[in-house]
């Protein structure tokens, strides 16, 4: 995952002193680490945003100083750190503290989540409500993910709704639900503390895709976020209102750049997805 990134200059030593912060080996996870090591979502979380900020500081000067971020759940913790709300060691930081107290979260009761594909998203949330789920990600492109208890998310994949396709996924449990409020009390009394700076660039919410403009007003946000919905759908639209026609998709990529080739058809027209460092000629 980070092997061929940490061939640039720098890189190695800057995950080195991410790792102390993080509490984690996060070069032997990011090269060595085992299938079932990095999904472990105390892992995978900072490692996420780790790989997403050792690329973001070797982007191209030809990047505007003043283009829009964005990221989705943790990513939005890569993201603020791009917009200079806090530093990237305290994004990876605060990223292997939300990992940790979300799998602590996780361990109360078995839930899970499932991944619903096609139908109209208003009758999908309608429906997940009645099977007491929530549309954890509403995700634009015809995806919503349906988060809850695991027996009712194994109803759903057992009988989905008329015109769609329900996929279980593999994760630790019901993540942006009533059942992370553990997880939200600790991240809130973490960032209390947090040093904030207001964002130097456009940088949009998971929660309405609106533009925040207050870096305390944005960390709230991301702590709230890991009981509530994540509107990627709202997100793209946010992007798409400023005029956005390019995108650059941080590690780990492709997923983000899926959903808005589908979503934003005709309207973002140029993707460059950053999976190894020759993407970054392709961003120049």
């Amino acid at each position: 995952m980070l092997s061929s990134w940490l061939e640039l200059d720098g890189a190695r030593e800057r995950l080195r002193e991410w790792s102390e912060r993080a509490g984690l080996d996060l070069v032997h996870l990011g090269t060595e680490g085992t299938a079932e090591e990095i999904q472990d979502t105390a892992v995978a979380q900072p490692l996420i945003v780790a790989a997403a900020l050792l690329t973001a500081e070797h982007l191209p000067a030809t990047v505007p100083a003043d283009a829009p971020v964005a990221g989705h759940s943790v990513g939005e913790l890569a993201a603020a750190a791009v917009a200079g709300v806090f530093t990237p060691a305290d994004a990876v930081a605060l990223a292997a503290l939300r990992g940790a107290e979300m799998a602590k979260a996780c361990a109360i009761e078995p839930t899970s989540m499932a991944a619903v594909m096609l139908g109209d998203p208003e009758q999908v949330v309608a429906w997940l409500a009645g099977h007491d789920l929530e549309a954890a990600n509403r995700n634009g492109a015809g995806q919503i993910v349906a988060s809850g208890s695991a027996a009712a998310i194994e109803r759903i994949v057992a009988e989905p709704l008329e015109g769609t396709k329900v996929r279980p996924l593999k994760v630790a449990g019901a993540f942006h639900t009533r059942y992370m409020a553990p997880a939200e009390a600790a991240l809130r009394a973490h960032t209390a503390e947090l040093a904030v700076n207001d964002p130097v660039r456009p940088l949009l919410s998971n929660a309405d895709g609106a533009v925040v403009t207050g870096g305390r007003d944005y960390v709230d946000r991301l702590v709230t976020q890991v009981t509530r919905p994540v509107r990627w759908d709202l997100t793209m639209r946010g992007l798409a209102s400023l005029g956005v026609t390019s995108t650059v998709e941080l590690p780990p990529a492709g997923t983000l750049t899926g959903l808005v080739k589908r979503e934003l058809k005709g309207t973002v027209t140029t993707f460059v997805p950053l999976k190894t460092p020759d993407n970054l000629e392709d961003v120049r």
